[in-house]
């Protein structure tokens, strides 16, 4: 728990659920759900991008689509929530900050939540997302995950399973403040306990309980991306703040990555809270996150298309 105030307005939301989280310790998962779905307030609603609740393979979701974006690039969008929280309507402004900046759609998926669908429904559900779209016409190279938290796990995942199978892969992933560490071991957990506040370790084992009771091992390289060999990974944009509990997965990530000669990008940033960019709108660092992610998406397609 930080000593110091929040003056962010993520920072602010984190504290004030802190404060529940701390009185009720037992809270309820559907209580917890309903909690986590506050996330979209400490994001501004964008403008000139609309709304529309689709499918997608079977996975409903909010497709956000801003004026005058290429209707050929899809942004699919994995929320985080431990995989057992958060929804479509809670990045659902994200998404659309995101989604405008780089100059495409962008769909959020609602994929099945644990307990009750635990590992590897939510990587079922991406999935099917990718295929349908690809039914759709979208080319392989035109759809780009973007997962935030246990969402980067999903995104990571579901493309390593691509590869392994020989399916299309995707052109590129983003993944933001990323969660895979499924054994609960980042040394960061504790060094940045104190400008963290949102990510404890005992919430974090909840959810790593919840996503694997199904049996699942914490070390399967599709449960625990940390375990995997990256080769012939898409190119991979991370972004991670050194305040987070979780920095170390993503500094880990990283470090992989380059080992196994994927071309990743590395954004650091400091200070931040945890998915920082979900104050899009209302937070400097997060606007500026959310342009350089942007700015990566958008040189991708302008050299694919210059091919």
């Amino acid at each position: 728990m930080a000593e110091h105030v929040p003056t962010d307005p993520l920072g602010q939301m984190y504290a004030e659920w802190t404060v529940e989280f701390t009185a009720a310790p037992e809270m309820r998962l559907p209580v917890l759900r309903w909690v986590f779905e506050d996330w979209q307030r400490a994001t501004a609603e964008p403008e000139g991008v609309t709304y529309a609740s689709v499918e997608y393979g079977g996975v409903p979701g909010i497709l956000a689509s801003p004026l005058d974006a290429d209707p050929e690039r899809m942004l699919l969008v994995l929320h985080g929530g431990g995989f057992a929280l958060g929804s479509s309507a809670s990045h659902r402004k994200f998404a659309g900050h995101l989604a405008k900046a780089a100059g495409a759609t962008a769909f959020v998926a609602d994929f099945r939540l644990a307990p009750e669908h635990p590992y590897p429904a939510q990587l079922d559900d991406a999935d099917a997302v990718i295929d349908a779209l690809l039914d759709a016409g979208f080319a392989a190279s035109a759809l780009t995950p973007v997962g935030d938290s246990a969402g980067a796990s999903i995104a990571i995942a579901t493309t390593l399973r691509r590869l392994r199978d020989g399916r299309p892969l995707p052109g590129r992933v983003v993944v933001v403040s990323p969660w895979l560490d499924m054994e609960n071991s980042g040394e960061t957990i504790e060094t940045n306990d104190a400008s963290d506040f949102l990510i404890a370790r005992e919430g974090l084992q909840g959810n790593i309980d919840r996503y694997l009771s199904g049996g699942a091992s914490p070390v399967d390289p599709l449960v625990n991306p940390l375990y995997a060999d990256l080769t012939g990974f898409p190119p991979l944009y991370v972004t991670a703040s050194d305040s987070e509990s979780l920095y170390s997965d993503a500094l880990r990530l990283v470090e992989h990555a380059r080992r196994d000669g994927v071309d990743v990008v590395f954004e650091p940033v400091s200070g931040e809270q945890h998915v920082w960019p979900l104050q899009a709108g209302r937070h400097a660092p997060a606007d500026a996150s959310i342009s350089r992610i942007a700015e990566w998406l958008r040189t991708a397609r302008d050299a694919r298309d210059a091919a």
